[in-house]
């Protein structure tokens, strides 16, 4: 699979096509050295939309995405690029939304397993109580995505 490196101000990224979409986005410390990259004209697409979203010149992306998952996690991803650029959700208003309310730990467990992170803005979900909790990049860069979104909103 096409892959392209590019750097970041949160460090390497590592951004993944298949079958002309989007399949995934790591972070430095996902990323494995065997990955050899092999530009497409989707990939540096992607990689120039990321570059404006870093700059604050983008708050949205208009790329193919494909991530991976079941039908829950699907519809859980759909939710998360519904919320707006700056803003925030919690867990329960997640599940409220995939009309399961009480399936709030699930709701994060299927952001948890989000392979498409900033595009699929799972760094905006976060604790009922307005706390930063968990994030595959780490919370320090949850905690820069929203800082960067806050200050360009």
């Amino acid at each position: 699979m096409p892959y392209i490196l590019m750097p970041s101000p949160l460090g390497t990224l590592c951004i993944e096509e298949k079958d002309n979409a989007i399949t995934r986005l790591l972070f430095q410390n996902e990323i494995e050295p065997s990955m050899q990259t092999a530009p497409t004209p989707l990939l540096e697409e992607a990689q120039k939309q990321l570059s404006g979203y870093f700059a604050g010149e983008r708050k949205a992306f208009s790329l193919p995405l494909a991530p991976k998952g079941t039908p829950f996690q699907q519809t859980v991803w759909q939710a998360l690029l519904a919320i707006p650029y700056g803003e925030t959700r919690s867990y329960a208003e997640i599940a409220r939304a995939v009309e399961k309310p009480k399936a709030f730990r699930a709701v994060g467990m299927a952001n948890n397993r989000n392979p498409i992170p900033i595009l699929i803005p799972c760094h905006r979900v976060i604790g009922a109580d307005g706390s930063l909790v968990g994030y595959g990049g780490g919370l320090s860069v949850k905690q820069a995505l929203l800082a960067l979104e806050r200050k360009f909103a």
